[in-house]
């Protein structure tokens, strides 16, 4: 079974290691997006509908479906790509469907990225200094110590740059306006993973609206937060071999 686990922001693919160690029997193909652990390519502008379509050349490339799982902005794409592409997937699971939500208000962070001048001052901050500060910072956040080690050289200009681009091109109202194809992911099995400590996903009530207008179960991960698959590998892995499961059973019928 082929799973593609698609990070967010401001990681690498490193953030997924805890998870994918508890996870077995699965071919784990973990993609950084430009900019969060990966090149930016020439004339990539790191806006939101760039990500969907990376994202979709990069599934493509593998030539057969995948369960598609992604985080943080790396959610969001998935879920673009659900909504766009059902064809390259056989699920998705995403953490950031209240994004979409008419009523999201994007967090006090992404307000000040959004701005001009605060915004680049504001990824200054999180994005300089050396690696073992960049690492300090992450495991403040929460972020075991040997994973925000392995973060932390992805972190610097150039993902400021990529945090700027993106965040600006997701200003209200762009991400609502994609949100009414919701729908359309539901042509593929779809989770939801709703920590119920995670400060920057919209409400509760906002997840639960869109994942049902994505026709996707929902898994709720109670004391759990924004790094749920790092503070609680095992339950995470829980979550989605269960859901794998049900979709097995779902296509054997």
């Amino acid at each position: 079974m082929r799973v593609v686990f698609v990070n967010g922001n401001p990681e690498n693919a490193a953030v997924w290691d805890p998870l994918c160690d508890e996870l077995r029997g699965i071919d784990a193909v973990r993609l950084s997006l430009p900019g969060f652990g990966a090149p930016v390519p020439e004339d990539f502008g790191c806006a939101v509908i760039e990500y969907r379509d990376w994202l979709v050349d990069r599934l493509e490339a593998i030539g057969e479906p995948v369960h598609l799982v992604g985080h943080d902005l790396g959610g969001s794409t998935v879920v673009s790509v659900a909504m766009k592409r059902p064809d390259l997937l056989r699920s998705w699971v995403s953490d950031s469907l209240g994004v979409f939500h008419p009523d999201y208000v994007w967090h006090d962070l992404a307000q000040q990225w959004q701005t001009p001048g605060v915004g680049e001052a504001s990824v200054a901050r999180l994005m300089g200094g050396s690696l073992e500060e960049r690492a300090d910072r992450m495991m403040a956040r929460g972020i075991p110590r040997p994973v925000a080690l392995r973060m932390a050289p992805a972190q610097g200009p150039e993902m400021g740059r990529a945090i700027l681009a993106f965040y600006r091109s997701a200003a209200q109202p762009v991400m609502a306006e994609l949100g009414r194809d919701l729908a359309e992911a539901a042509r593929r099995p779809g989770l939801a993973i709703i920590p119920t400590e995670d400060p920057f996903g919209g409400s509760e009530a906002m997840r639960y609206e869109s994942a049902a207008k994505a026709g996707a179960e929902t898994a709720v991960l109670r004391d759990l937060g924004h790094w749920w698959m790092v503070q609680d590998p095992a339950r995470g892995a829980r979550v989605l071999t269960s859901f794998w499961a049900g979709c097995a059973k779902a296509d054997s019928r």
